[in-house]
């Protein structure tokens, strides 16, 4: 495996952890536990940021004009980063709202 095909399954992996954090964090928060939450917070952006990154250069590729033909599995790795990203912003919102109810 390698160059587009590998690219694609690095973001999947990562993506894929960092959207396993967000929940993770979103039920510690749930729980009470909010520096569980914060901890797990942290290390989805973290992974995801690695996740982003590996994305990045794929842009610099095609950039260059090295991008191969469309791929379906490329298709699979963005359509989970944005997933992740998303699973990131509500993390935060229910955190913060596990903080006022549990207050």
């Amino acid at each position: 495996m390698e160059g587009v095909e590998l690219i694609s399954f690095q973001i999947i992996s990562a993506v894929g952890t960092a959207r396993s954090c967000y929940i993770e964090a979103i039920q510690a928060s749930r729980r009470g536990d909010f520096i569980r939450a914060n901890e797990l917070l942290e290390e989805g952006r973290s992974v995801f940021t690695e996740g982003h990154h590996t994305h990045a250069k794929l842009i610099q590729m095609e950039a260059n004009g090295e991008m191969p033909e469309f791929s379906l599995l490329l298709m699979h790795a963005e359509d989970q980063m944005m997933s992740a990203e998303t699973f990131g912003v509500l993390a935060e919102e229910f955190i913060e709202l596990y903080k006022t109810v549990k207050s």
